[in-house]
């Protein structure tokens, strides 16, 4: 592992920490006593979404997942695919599978429509 590579490891792993702080705040939320069902509706929308930029959690990790797919694709040995075609079909997952279930989720919480 060169330097320039422990430094990039290094960024990875602070922005990694600085999610995981976030993403623990929006689990002390959901944990809340008063939290109702449009509310939790309204929170599953958010993290599924693109409602604002920079948009959902799902689609961002996406985002994430497939530009790693795309080096993978440039650096792979033999270009088999066997890494990239994993990282696309994670991606795909996180879109079409675990997203479309938080929909489905979000709809069975507070089935009026939009929420604010």
């Amino acid at each position: 592992m060169t330097g320039r590579s422990r430094t990039r490891l290094e960024r990875v792993r602070g922005s990694l920490g600085i999610a995981q702080l976030a993403l623990q705040q929006i689990e002390d939320d959901l944990t809340a006593d008063d939290i109702d069902a449009p509310e939790l509706a309204a929170i599953l929308h958010e993290l599924q979404e693109d409602i604002d930029v920079p948009g959902g959690l799902f689609p961002a990790l996406a985002q994430l997942v497939s530009t790693a797919a795309h080096k993978a694709e440039q650096i792979e040995p033999d270009r088999d695919g066997n890494a990239s075609c994993s990282l696309h079909e994670a991606a795909a997952l996180l879109t079409d599978n675990a997203g479309q279930r938080m929909n489905w989720a979000a709809r069975a919480l507070h089935p009026q429509g939009e929420l604010a």
